[in-house]
């Protein structure tokens, strides 16, 4: 039996971003004021520090801005699923974030690689992830 994965720790907030994850969607806080979208979660928006913020759906469409391939487990939990791809992709809407490239072809991905939202379970939780569209 595999050691089971860390999970998420959802605060106040990302509480809302981890229950729409449950469902399968990924959101993003769009700031009302300036327009921009950000990520992660936080209280105020990262541009302007408005607080008139509200939740907004994102497509599930990325690229890849870099990500690396993981040799080595940064915890025991995970030497199991070596190697593995950890990336940083641009989101349609603008912001940016860290997700791993899953997918029979994973391992193949490159810079500026197309990539679409999946989710992989994880305890209670539900993870964003990404794979490649085109080989």
């Amino acid at each position: 039996m595999q050691p089971q994965l860390p999970e998420p720790r959802p605060n106040a907030d990302s509480i809302e971003y981890w229950a729409r994850a449950a469902e399968g969607r990924l959101v993003l806080r769009r700031c009302e004021d300036c327009g921009k979208h950000h990520f992660p979660p936080r209280l105020l928006c990262p541009a302007c520090w408005s607080d008139r913020l509200h939740w907004s759906e994102a497509s599930g469409e990325a690229s890849v801005y870099t990500f690396t391939v993981m040799h080595r487990a940064p915890l025991p939990e995970f030497a199991a699923h070596l190697p593995y791809v950890v990336a940083l992709v641009d989101l349609a809407e603008g912001p940016r974030m860290m997700a791993n490239i899953v997918g029979d072809n994973a391992r193949g991905v490159r810079i500026g690689d197309t990539v679409r939202l999946c989710f992989e379970q994880r305890g209670e939780h539900r993870l964003p992830q990404f794979h490649r569209l085109r080989a």
